[in-house]
């Protein structure tokens, strides 16, 4: 069983929010695969089925963003979960204000980099050693208030740069799958553009 994890906020407030752009891919990977999202378990909604071959478990906790890690402990504790047996045993999929718009990055550990969502996984599981794909939300100009930004609807360019980078990263959970980590790293971890490319030129 893969678990894949989609990290977002609850309730229509923070529908079309950076912050929720986990919570986009799960859908879409719902979409493809056929799976219903409507289960509540776990603290969270949850659908089971089969993508790219492989049984997998979709999730989108329902907790504040800073409280997720309760929700996918429970998750992997009653699904009977095992990163030792298999490091691509979870996926959590969410935003990275540290990567421009547009941008993906797919990485097998690592810390939270200023995320609480990520952040509170890793407390609650004791380890770093999950995969993570990340979705590039940066501003585009300095922001006093990032949490803020974060949790601001998304304006018009900005859904278009979303919208790419979500099938992107059902593609990539896909990948991820079928042919494993390395693979996927390989084929959709791209540079980072220098300030002035991303999101503006799209306005």
């Amino acid at each position: 069983m893969r678990l894949i994890v989609g990290l977002g906020n609850p309730g229509p407030k923070y529908a079309w929010t950076p912050h929720n752009l986990g919570f986009f891919v799960i859908d879409k990977l719902a979409e493809k695969a056929g799976i219903a999202i409507d289960r509540p378990q776990a603290k969270a909604y949850i659908g089971r089925g089969q993508l790219a071959g492989k049984e997998v478990l979709l999730a989108k906790p329902q907790t504040s963003m800073n409280l997720s890690g309760l929700s996918v402990r429970e998750l992997m504790e009653r699904f009977e979960v095992d990163l030792e047996a298999d490091p691509a045993g979870l996926i959590v999929v969410y935003d990275e204000a540290a990567l421009p718009w547009g941008m993906l990055r797919i990485r097998e550990r690592g810390s939270a980099g200023g995320h609480n969502g990520v952040k509170s996984i890793i407390g609650a599981l004791g380890t770093h050693e999950f995969a993570r794909i990340r979705l590039g939300v940066q501003p585009d100009h300095p922001v006093e208030d990032l949490a803020g930004y974060v949790l601001a609807p998304m304006r018009k360019a900005q859904l278009e740069v979303a919208a790419e980078m979500v099938d992107q990263a059902a593609e990539a959970v896909d990948v991820i799958l079928s042919d494993g980590l390395a693979r996927a790293m390989n084929r959709f971890n791209k540079r980072v553009p220098p300030p002035g490319e991303g999101v503006e030129q799209k306005s």
